[in-house]
């Protein structure tokens, strides 16, 4: 189980990586807000179009690049809501049980119906053909837009590194649960106090 706990912790520290590039990515999403916007408002002044569709939709992408990346981050750092009130009144054990549970019974087989329904939509996306052929990407509509298939496929990756992430968790817990880990590194591994990004 030790070995086991390696393994979670070095996917853990992998999301923390993600965590990290999201971090700065949100950083450049705001420069390129600010930009976008800016250039707008002096574009309409000079009477010159200095914003493009391709730094618009760069924008979303960056945005939806972040939520999908932050799935598994978030899980990682235990900051997903919880709606249960008595959740936090429960001994480390019990929510370990908990956890353990909703993983298993939940999060796990949710993450696999994910990827299986959105595969083909996305294959479809890189132009693979009913045939079985491959063709065109798909690309925006708007002229001077961004290919529509690297933004979905981010769907899957999403999807994926959650799978990896409730791997880790089921680790973890079990451990907690089979009295593996000290009370101490009990607390360590639920990671209740939110973290901030190194």
């Amino acid at each position: 189980m030790r070995a086991l706990l390696s393994v979670a912790k070095g996917i853990d520290a992998f999301m923390d990586v993600i965590g990290t590039i999201c971090f700065w990515m949100v950083n450049f999403l705001l420069l390129v807000g600010i930009y976008n916007v800016i250039a707008r408002y002096v574009g309409r002044f000079v009477g010159v179009n200095l914003a493009s569709n391709t730094l618009i939709e760069g924008q979303w992408y960056l945005f939806s690049i972040i939520f999908f990346l932050g799935f598994a981050y978030i899980l990682r750092r235990n900051w997903h809501v919880r709606v249960d009130f008595l959740y936090q009144s429960f001994s480390e054990r019990r929510r370990a049980l908990i956890n353990l549970l909703g993983t298993i019974v939940f999060l796990i087989p949710w993450c696999i119906l994910s990827v299986w329904v959105t595969t083909q939509p996305v294959l479809r996306s890189w132009g693979r053909q009913a045939d079985g052929t491959w063709g065109m990407i798909e690309w925006s509509s708007d002229p001077g837009g961004l290919p529509r298939a690297p933004i979905k496929t981010m769907i899957i990756v999403a999807f994926v590194l959650l799978l990896i992430q409730a791997v880790s968790e089921i680790i973890k817990h079990t451990a907690v649960l089979t009295h593996v880990v000290s009370d101490e590194e009990i607390k360590e591994l639920e990671r209740y106090e939110q973290v901030a990004i190194d």
